[in-house]
């Protein structure tokens, strides 16, 4: 019996943190939610305010494991809250773990639908090993801006 009271025990710590890690998984809402946000707030506030608000690392542009960058139909980073570098710096070149250019892809889809998921292959922060992610696109109205947000699969 004791046995068994520590093998149920196990199961419902593991299956604690298992719920505690998805809940700290940002969801495709939150990522439509919070790009249509930021959107807002470049119309709202001007370009300038919603580029040094995208750049905050502890905003409300950053949540859960994702987080909202700003782009012009170029495919140049205006802002970027986890990695500064690619600020000012044309990413259409960029490509994913399977050669896909997926820069290039959201600046299309921008461009062309207004919104929208681009799938491609990227690891998680931390790991060596590509993962599916998926990115959502939302040009920004009236400009020539979009910004994203995306989840891992």
């Amino acid at each position: 019996m004791r046995r068994l009271t520590i093998v149920a025990m196990t199961f419902l710590f593991v299956l604690s943190l298992a719920g505690a890690a998805m809940a700290q998984s940002a969801s495709k809402d939150e990522c439509v939610a919070t790009c249509k946000a930021a959107a807002t707030l470049v119309n709202d506030k001007g370009l300038d305010a919603a580029i040094a608000e995208i750049n905050k690392k502890d905003g409300k542009f950053v949540w859960k494991d994702s987080y909202v960058f700003l782009m012009d139909l170029d495919g140049k980073m205006l802002a970027h809250p986890v990695s500064s570098a690619l600020i000012g710096k044309d990413q259409t070149g960029l490509t994913d773990k399977a050669g896909k250019p997926f820069i290039k892809e959201f600046v299309e889809v921008a461009k062309t639908k207004g919104e929208g998921w681009v799938t491609y292959m990227w690891p998680k922060p931390g790991a060596e090993a590509a993962v599916k992610k998926l990115t959502y696109v939302y040009r920004v109205p009236g400009k020539n801006l979009f910004v994203g947000a995306g989840i891992y699969e």
